[in-house]
């Protein structure tokens, strides 16, 4: 698929060109002929003979960035000097630091906030260790763990090549809930390693974010956590993407006038994400779902479903999806199933449907193709036939996007004091998302709110907070305060 220039691909290129001519407007025709687009161009020495020019260029890829440097070397008159790739210089150095709450000035702050007047509050602590919430960091911090193993559509790529996700990740925490998050890169994909440690760093936070845990052994790394520890423990690859997809679907049916209970609803990839959101439609209301995997659609009567010592066997996973999706017994190819669907969803692969898989839904149908960078059908064809469609991507309409969720989700649950996270407050934090579009503003292009709208985090931590009471999962005593 061709995608625009993006600012993901962005770079600033130093040129030295002639004070006269026209050597300005030939390097931006350079740059727009290749495909390019100028975003910036700014004056930064002047001379009688000379200008010293940087010029901010968005571009595709890598590789075109490439090509369009080689265009602008081109340039009758021009001199390239030094090309910066702009998202490099940002991770310079890393995206985070630590920053002291206390100024230390003199050696009465230091007294208090190290030696000696530390121990007294270390000794409250070791008296009554739910003090560890009022007074250390704990309250508002989350680790985000993760083993590199399925990082964004780059795979196993290990623990340091995911860290820059990571710091990303605690980025987006602060600015969006104000929370303290930490990377915790593993050097090992080895399940029990990886409960041990976090089961031994748990002390230091109030909740955990699992983040790009390859399937299926992030289910049980999650489940095990959570019957271990007293914080929640949170998939977001798994459940940040079902509130989205849940929030999207629920106001997309709203355009479409359809009820959640009566659609059909067809899924394409049955792995983590996959099978969270199909966990948390049939939770919300939806009574007739199929998912279809690489290997067609997931019946009880699949033959690598018949017997657990088949070959290929599906595991846990897709045994509970035969077991709880398809009532019609519907058998054969995704393509197949798709006809007639209300619903499509998919969590899966490139162009695995076209324009006339997307014509032959049901009338009024909603398509979210979530696959990323390039979806499971062209969004563009799709909407010539579907109601409504949304995709993983900023450059269309309805982006479903995990920040939407696991800041408010945690805000909520640090502020309630949370020992734990459940379907009632993932089904809570989407009924939130989606109300913070208004009837008003509703329409098939805006199913879900910008990931910038400041009512976002508030709604969903808000909600997060009363569910949570509500289930009896907070911390009581003298800390809750």
């Amino acid at each position: 698929m061709a995608t625009a220039p993006s600012v993901s691909y962005s770079m600033t290129v130093r040129l030295e060109v002639p004070a006269s001519g026209t050597s300005v407007s030939q390097l931006t025709s350079a740059v727009e002929a290749s495909g390019g687009s100028v975003t910036g161009l700014d004056v930064t020495a002047s001379g009688h003979e000379k200008l010293r020019i940087d010029v901010t260029i968005a571009a595709t890829s890598t590789s075109h960035a490439d090509e369009i440097v080689e265009k602008l070397r081109g340039v009758e008159g021009v001199v390239l000097g030094k090309v910066s790739d702009r998202t490099f210089l940002m991770h310079l150095g890393g995206k985070i630091e630590m920053a002291s709450k206390h100024p230390i000035r003199n050696r009465d702050d230091l007294s208090m906030i190290y030696t000696p007047g530390v121990a007294r509050v270390c000794m409250a602590i070791a008296e009554n260790p739910e003090d560890a919430r009022r007074l250390t960091i704990k309250r508002n911090t989350v680790a985000v763990v993760t083993d590199g193993s399925a990082v964004l559509g780059l795979g196993n790529i290990g623990p340091m090549a995911a860290m820059p996700v990571m710091e990303g990740k605690a980025a987006l925490f602060k600015r969006f809930a104000d929370i303290d998050a930490w990377p915790i890169c593993l050097d090992t994909q080895d399940t029990d390693e990886i409960v041990s440690i976090v089961k031994a760093i748990a002390p230091g936070f109030a909740g955990i974010n699992l983040e790009d845990i390859s399937a299926p052994r992030c289910f049980e790394i999650e489940a095990r956590l959570r019957e271990a520890l007293d914080i929640p423990v949170f998939h977001d690859d798994q459940h940040g993407t079902a509130i989205v997809v849940l929030a999207s679907l629920t106001n997309a049916l709203r355009v479409v006038g359809k009820s959640i209970g009566d659609v059909r609803v067809v899924m394409s990839g049955a792995g983590a994400a996959g099978t969270a959101i199909l966990k948390l439609l049939i939770a919300a209301g939806v009574k007739h779902a199929v998912v279809a995997d690489i290997h067609g659609v997931v019946h009880a009567g699949r033959e690598d479903l018949v017997s657990a010592d088949a070959p290929g066997a599906g595991g846990a996973a897709l045994r509970w999806i035969a077991d709880n999706t398809n009532p019609e017994g519907v058998t054969g190819t995704l393509k197949e199933a798709v006809v007639g669907a209300d619903v499509f969803i998919g969590v899966s692969a490139p162009n695995v449907l076209n324009g006339d898989d997307v014509a032959a839904m049901a009338e009024g149908s909603i398509v979210f193709a979530l696959a990323n960078p390039d979806p499971e059908v062209e969004p563009s064809i799709a909407r010539q036939t579907a109601a409504v469609v949304a995709t993983g991507r900023s450059d269309f309409p309805n982006q479903i996007n995990n920040v939407l969720v696991f800041p408010g989700v945690f805000r909520g649950l640090l502020d309630a004091q949370s020992r734990t996270v459940n379907t009632e407050m993932m089904l809570a934090a989407a009924s939130a998302l989606a109300d913070v579009v208004t009837e008003d503003e509703l329409n098939p292009n805006y199913i879900i709110p910008s990931v910038f709208n400041d009512k976002v985090a508030g709604a969903v931590a808000g909600a997060v907070r009363t569910a949570a009471k509500a289930a009896g999962a907070t911390v009581t005593g003298p800390t809750s305060a």
